[in-house]
């Protein structure tokens, strides 16, 4: 759940956002106000890449319809046993 906090309270709490947010990692982030209007948002640096490497992917459309097709395979119970894919892929 992300938490809203105005600009003079971050400056006054910066160096111990970071440490809060690690202790925190189900709130996200912090949405940061400027007289009570949203301006920036606090995250980790992992929820950061997370997000910009989510964001690659959905941009990728081969990436995204090899995607689909996995997801449509496991909802029709088509996969394959460990064993057999870890042969295939080799030593």
């Amino acid at each position: 759940m992300t938490r809203s906090m105005p600009i003079i309270e971050v400056r006054k709490r910066l160096t111990a956002l970071p440490e809060e947010l690690e202790r925190e990692p189900l709130a996200g982030a912090v949405a940061v106000t400027r007289r009570g209007k949203l301006v920036l948002a606090l995250m980790t640096w992992d929820l950061y890449e997370s997000i910009v490497e989510t964001l690659e992917i959905m941009g990728d459309e081969d990436l995204m319809a090899a995607l689909r097709k996995g997801l449509n395979q496991a909802d029709q119970d088509e996969t394959a046993a460990w064993d057999t894919v870890k042969a295939e892929l080799g030593p």
